[in-house]
């Protein structure tokens, strides 16, 4: 049993079919609006949204105002006893334990999460993305550098990692319009043009709550003191404008232009049942990254990864080399801060298999491997491509723990990116 192991859930009395994914063990918490377009917070369970901007003061009128602004800031910074305490009263509030007059409080602040549109969450402060995949480093490295260890000196003894771009975050649904950018053609000549390799690339990305100073390092013990919660990401990119560009400094134009993030934060506490030691690592890491005598932070988190309704892998973030306590430890380790708002991503969640691979370049190895996609065989995505990848966790005794859905639809070069036209719940898990 997992280190943290907590008891089964209560049921909740809201009406759901009993293996909901968003059912009252899992409470992820996001962004939304309805038809008057003022931005609420509020808290997934089963298909209905309980509206936290409306009934926190309401049903918790001598607790801090967290959540009147619509966004999940201020609730973020608040750190763990905030974040656990809110839990605890949504369990509760949520509960079949309640009795029917209680029901009746909480029922007038649920409304049906078909009438939410859903917005970014947070506001995005810095944005890392990491490279901490075993599987997906060594299956780059002998495409690129055949005849070579495919990994570069430094992989396992550090998590290998970049600055992204925070403003071009965007929540799930927002289309993606083709980046443009300087290529280079097999002949070595350099042309300018829309990219011709767009790719996914199936992530977590992790959340920052709680700030640090200057100068002040978080230890792998502090993890879940800092990160609040985990969601699902698509960091889009181009391969052929990032192949010419990457040398010397790294990613650039090819990376920066979108990075997709799904609109409900599943909080750590929601996901104990499903931590799990990572892999066995050689050599072993440094102190400041060695996590043997800690509890684990790998997680048994099963994504699944469509283009255009077709399955075409399905990653598990258990098999990753790095985990996200250690992938902070190392970003604070030369004193750097943190913010609230920071968000860093895990880097492509690839397995060992070919059906486990997290992205188009592995999957279609480099271009040469087609895949059977909408009748016809495909490399990188076309214009109209709709990307979508779900994921789901073990809950509490025998549950199942939902992190929703990242969507986006490739649009072609030239235009502009547009969030989602209708109002829907992004997040339907069947």
């Amino acid at each position: 049993m997992p280190p943290h192991s907590t008891p089964r859930p209560a049921r909740s009395w809201v009406p759901m079919r009993p293996d909901h994914p968003f059912g009252i063990q899992t409470l992820p918490y996001g962004s939304f609006t309805r038809s008057d377009g003022r931005p609420r917070t509020g808290v997934a369970i089963g298909d209905h949204i309980l509206d936290l901007s409306a009934a926190w003061p309401a049903l918790a009128p001598a607790e801090e105002d967290l959540f009147s602004t619509g966004s999940l800031d201020r609730f973020l910074a608040a750190g763990p006893s905030s974040w656990d305490r809110v839990r605890s009263a949504v369990t509760r509030w949520l509960s079949d334990e309640n009795d029917e007059r209680e029901r009746e409080h909480v029922r007038g602040f649920l409304l049906p999460a078909a009438e939410a549109t859903m917005l970014l969450p947070f506001t995005v402060a810095d944005y890392v993305d990491f490279y901490a995949s075993e599987h997906h480093a060594a299956n780059l490295g002998m495409m690129f550098r055949p005849g070579a260890d495919p990994l570069t000196a430094n992989w396992k003894h550090m998590p290998i990692g970049y600055h992204g771009r925070a403003g071009t975050v965007v929540v799930s649904g927002t289309t993606i319009t083709r980046p443009q950018g300087q290529r280079r053609t097999a002949e070595g000549a350099v042309t300018v043009g829309p990219s011709l390799r767009l790719d996914i690339e199936a992530e977590l990305g992790f959340v920052v709550g709680v700030p640090t100073t200057l100068s002040e390092q978080v230890p792998l013990s502090a993890f879940d003191r800092h990160v609040f919660g985990v969601c699902l990401v698509n960091d889009w990119s181009a391969r052929d404008i990032q192949a010419w560009e990457y040398v010397p400094l790294g990613p650039f134009l090819g990376k920066s232009f979108a990075t997709s993030v799904s609109p409900w934060i599943v909080p750590l506490a929601a996901l104990q049942e499903a931590r799990t030691a990572p892999p066995p690592r050689s050599p072993r890491p440094v102190a400041y990254l060695d996590d043997s005598g800690e509890a684990p932070w790998g997680l048994d988190v099963r994504l699944q990864i469509g283009v255009n309704g077709t399955t075409i892998s399905e990653p598990c973030f258990a098999d990753m080399y790095w985990t996200a306590a250690q992938q902070l430890a190392h970003m604070t380790f030369n004193g750097a801060s943190l913010r609230t708002g920071d968000f860093f991503a895990s880097g492509t969640i690839s397995g060992p298999t070919e059906q486990s691979r997290g992205s188009l370049i592995e999957l279609t190895w480099n271009g040469r491997e087609p895949l059977e996609i909408d009748g016809g065989r495909r490399t990188f995505l076309e214009d109209g491509d709709e990307v979508v990848i779900t994921a789901t966790a073990p809950g509490p005794a025998g549950t199942v723990v939902g992190l929703g859905e990242v969507r986006g639809r490739v649009a072609p070069a030239g235009g502009r990116a547009t969030a989602p036209r209708e109002p829907r719940h992004s997040e339907r898990q069947g």
